[in-house]
């Protein structure tokens, strides 16, 4: 696994400790204060999650997973909100609404910057702390977020092209389920860049996940239109299941290879069966789990982080390590 999701994940492990042992303002006489920082208990602290990806979403489960299980283990309440569909209008309501309520902090990703920052901004300015995860990395910081949880997502787009490079590839579509989700538009420009470097070509295909058997018919068309495609690279995994039916369906699979951004089962059992090349894991178990601790010492000992970014990725799944992943999938957990 990448050493920096490693160094996430102890720097996770270390922050929880340090909050398990109370980090509690201190009285007159020197000895802990009830509750936290400013004398609010933390049972009282409430932060609300509103992120662009729904829970029914096998990633996006696991973001849920991760702020609920951060919820539990600070003793804290949380809220996850999230629009039906990739709907920046009702995303940007519901930013509005959770400002409204006045949570002790606010956890949101930013895939639209131009739709979400107005709302963001008014978090902000009415003295809300922000943590920003998964989408955004590129603007939290102007935007006047304390930090952002994620990964750089043009690089682990170019870590991608890399890979498929160097497994052969040529000729390849990038399908992208959200055009202009900005940090889905990030991954498919750093992958092209690293296969132009390499020689190779790329052509961006638009899927949309509301029609998984219009996304398989459209990437088989695109396969079946041109020979020479050799390589499929997908954004999340429920872009990942069309495109493997597609090869299938196609019979293209001796000489096409897939690989995808982030994990599910069906794209973990793939890898161990050598249909996938390899997933590109950003981790987002702590994505949910890493701003809960962060809002939680913020709110109780006003601790901030330096790094604009903590990034939990880019690892890589690949048959050597998939089936000690697939362990931690069952569990929710990866």
């Amino acid at each position: 696994m990448h050493r920096t999701a490693r160094l996430v994940a102890l720097l996770s492990m270390a922050l929880v400790a340090m909050l398990g042992f109370g980090s509690r303002a201190l009285g007159q006489d020197g000895t802990p204060e009830a509750g936290g920082g400013g004398g609010q208990n933390r049972g009282d602290l409430r932060f609300v999650v509103v992120s662009h990806g729904q829970a029914s979403d096998p990633f996006w489960s696991v973001v849920q997973n991760g702020v609920a299980q951060a919820g539990q283990d600070l003793g804290v309440e949380v809220e996850y909100q999230a629009p039906d569909t990739f709907d920046m209008v009702q995303m940007a309501q519901l930013i509005d609404g959770a400002v409204a309520s006045e949570p002790d902090g606010l956890v949101v990703s930013i895939p639209d910057a131009d739709a979400l920052g107005e709302s963001i901004q008014a978090a902000v300015e009415a003295g809300i702390p922000v943590v920003s995860m998964n989408a955004g990395n590129d603007v939290a910081e102007e935007l006047g977020v304390l930090t952002h949880v994620g990964q750089t997502e043009f690089e682990a787009g170019v870590g991608g092209g890399e890979r498929m490079a160097e497994a052969g590839v040529t000729t390849a579509i990038c399908a992208n389920q959200e055009v202009g989700n900005a940090s889905l538009d990030a991954r498919c420009d750093g992958f092209t860049q690293a296969m132009e470097e390499a020689g190779g070509t790329v052509e961006v295909l638009e899927i949309d996940l509301n029609d998984p058997d219009g996304s398989q018919a459209r990437i088989e068309s695109a396969l079946s239109a041109n020979e020479e495609i050799d390589g499929v690279f997908t954004l999340g995994p429920t872009g990942a299941a069309p495109a493997l039916a597609a090869v299938e369906a196609a019979g293209v699979g001796d000489r096409v290879q897939l690989a995808t951004f982030d994990l599910s089962p069906e794209v973990l059992e793939a890898i161990v069966a050598g249909d996938v090349l390899f997933a590109i894991d950003q981790q987002q178990y702590l994505q949910g789990y890493l701003p809960i601790v962060l809002l939680t010492l913020n709110a109780e000992n006003l601790n901030t982080i330096a790094n604009p970014v903590l990034q939990t990725g880019p690892g890589f799944v690949t048959q050597e390590n998939a089936e000690r992943v697939i362990e931690l999938s069952d569990a929710g957990t990866r």
